[in-house]
């Protein structure tokens, strides 16, 4: 897929593992019935599921054949959920199909230029007024600077799958094209063999207007 790096890495991840994110979605989604939503990415189902059950019309697609077909498989009963395998940098839709977009944890596994290439893919298949929930994580992060550097604050890890860290201003420049509402940096710790470390994600929406 156009703009990933070692997007294989994810697909032997979701067919060996299954369903590796569970719990609940941190971002408020403060979305209602009946609304058409896309979500980027959408892993094993997380999201999809919570949109779902507000009773949503979600389409959620993932370059991960095994994560789409988990998504199908744990989708809520009686809800109108559609999933694909699709390229967020090409978004098989037409203009102004959709009244949200969700991106959370998937823009900043993508090259520079496939970064821009989906933030103007989004903005193009948002409806007038249609807002994007955008999360990602934070150059604050512990983990921004560990593994290999590929590009300006992306890393590459072990597991051959490369991050981007974000300033909240390099959010805002890549979602040029629509207009910013609330953002925040969320931060937390996590305990690894007995010390804290702290992570950090950008949480943040954008409206189109036109």
């Amino acid at each position: 897929m156009t703009g990933y790096h070692n997007a294989n890495n994810w697909e032997t991840d979701y067919s060996q593992r299954g369903r590796i994110w569970a719990g609940a979605v941190h971002q408020p989604l403060p979305l209602i019935a009946g609304k058409r939503v896309l979500e980027l990415g959408c892993g094993n189902g997380k999201t999809c599921n919570a949109l779902l059950e507000k009773k949503c019309h979600v389409v959620g697609i993932d370059f991960s054949s095994s994560a789409v077909n988990l998504c199908r498989s744990h989708a809520p009963k009686n809800t109108d959920g559609h999933f694909a395998v699709a390229d967020i940098c090409h978004l098989p839709f037409p203009v102004a199909s959709f009244d949200a977009v969700i991106a959370f944890h998937v823009i900043g596994h993508l090259f520079a230029e496939g970064r821009s290439s989906c933030a103007h893919e989004v903005a193009r298949v948002l409806r007038p007024r249609g807002i994007l929930y955008f999360s990602d994580f934070s150059k604050e992060d512990f983990r921004a600077g560990a593994g290999t550097e590929i590009e300006p604050g992306t890393f590459s890890r072990k597991n051959g799958i490369a991050t981007h860290y974000f300033s909240e201003d390099e959010v805002t420049a890549l979602l040029y094209e629509l207009t910013p509402g609330e953002s925040q940096t969320r931060r937390w710790t996590m305990k690894v063999r007995g010390q804290s470390l702290p992570r950090a994600e950008i949480s943040a929406s954008f409206t189109k207007n036109v």
